[in-house]
């Protein structure tokens, strides 16, 4: 199989197809689109009207800066909470280290991770740490426990026909950042230090936590996270989990020129590139939205339309063409060459 998260068919057959486990504790689970898990208020001692929602992650590919695996691990279990309209509690993190790394390799992965929690203002719960010769480099995976009121639940499932379909931030933006912080030298026979500098600095905003809030406050319907596979792999995701159409305007969507030029560089399409930092947002009053939002000093931004049909359209102009199911992150081709 491919490196990189799985194909949507492959998740569907043997993946999904093989949980046949069920419990009326649990209000929502996993599938396609939906990256949190919902366990009902009936089944713990917190409010009659909360709820807990979860989620894991993994981080796998294989960069350098310790501060770039801790900020993409955590933020990318965190905004699936922050997403489903949920505020996270804490994290439980599991560590597979190769036998080629040391202790003290070890210690600052977990002291960074330890800082990017505290920036989140969590707490790291616990977990599992462990040596493996399976692996080649350190594999991060968090899990992320919130809790939210059901009344505010945003899952991906929840867009209807007619709703605005709004993209938060700026595509692209996470996966920029560890191509500026990983391939600087490469970068650098092109580009000024100064611009891969600013590229590399965008690793600090790939929280989405007040985008979420604002969205869940202003009447968001559907939130759904634009991670692994870009914007475009999100916007299917969406789609599929609701069992909607999209009309996008590919011109609409958000994007820094930086992204643009670094991708441009490796040759890769940035609307299908990490884009952590970026939500999806339904809503049948789009423009409330992006009003509350804006108010936090974040960016936003209506691009297109839920439809009735199955048909999922990117309009450039006068050219219509179909979005693709969602595919393989277009960073592993940088990695894996």
């Amino acid at each position: 199989m491919k490196n990189g998260k799985i194909s949507e068919s492959i998740l569907k057959r043997s993946v999904l197809k093989q949980l046949h486990t069920k419990s009326d504790r649990v209000t929502l689970k996993s599938a396609v689109g939906e990256d949190c898990a919902v366990i009902g208020s009936e089944t713990h001692a917190m409010s009659a009207d909360a709820s807990i929602v979860t989620c894991t992650q993994s981080f796998t590919l294989d960069v350098t800066d310790k501060n770039v695996r801790a900020k993409c691990a955590v933020y990318a279990a965190l905004n699936n909470i922050y997403a489903a309209g949920a505020l996270p509690i804490g994290i439980e993190m599991a560590l597979l280290i190769p036998t080629t790394e040391n202790e003290a390799n070890l210690r600052e992965t977990v002291r960074v991770i330890d800082a990017v929690c505290e920036e989140a203002g969590i707490v790291v719960l616990g977990g599992h740490t462990q040596v493996s010769r399976a692996v080649k480099n350190i594999i991060v995976n968090i899990t992320a426990i919130g809790e939210a009121d059901e009344a505010c639940l945003t899952p991906s499932s929840a867009v209807r026909p007619g709703m605005d379909i709004i993209v938060t931030g700026y595509v692209g933006l996470e996966g920029t950042a560890i191509l500026a912080n990983e391939c600087k030298e490469k970068l650098t026979t092109r580009f000024s230090t100064a611009f891969v500098n600013k590229s590399a600095a965008y690793i600090d905003v790939i929280s989405t936590a007040k985008e979420a809030a604002s969205a869940v406050g202003a009447g968001a319907a559907a939130i759904h996270d634009a991670s692994e596979g870009g914007i475009f792999g999100a916007l299917w995701d969406m789609a599929e989990a609701s069992k909607v159409g999209l009309d996008i305007d590919l011109k609409k969507i958000p994007i820094k020129q930086d992204t643009i030029e670094i991708s441009e560089f490796f040759d890769i399409n940035p609307y299908k590139l990490l884009s952590g930092g970026s939500l999806i947002i339904a809503a049948m009053d789009g423009n409330r939205i992006v009003r509350e939002i804006e108010k936090t000093g974040q960016n936003a931004v209506i691009v297109g339309v839920a439809t009735g049909s199955n048909d999922r359209v990117l309009i450039q102009g006068d050219e219509r063409r179909f979005l693709e199911t969602a595919q393989t992150d277009e960073i592993y081709k940088v990695f894996n060459s």
